[in-house]
């Protein structure tokens, strides 16, 4: 299929929902903030326990919406 096509079928599409709009933008943001309490964590193995009990304030913490899949991609990060 020519991108061309390609092109011209995803124009028809009716625009993403807001609520996805803004999920993607917040993304980036995510992935920084749980890289960067995961480091902390790493580095300290009480502040890991703290995090695991508590994600969801530790992501209210640095001003992030404690979803089910940011708390759970937070717990992951720390298990893993």
């Amino acid at each position: 299929m020519r991108a061309e096509r390609v092109g011209e079928l995803l124009a028809e599409l009716p625009p993403a929902p807001e609520p996805w709009v803004r999920a993607a933008q917040e993304l980036p943001r995510a992935r920084r903030e749980i890289d960067r309490l995961v480091a902390l964590a790493r580095a300290d193995p009480e502040l890991s326990a703290v995090l695991l009990a508590n994600a969801e304030t530790a992501l209210r913490s640095v001003g992030l919406e404690p979803a089910p899949r940011v708390v759970a991609a937070l717990r992951a990060r720390l298990r893993g």
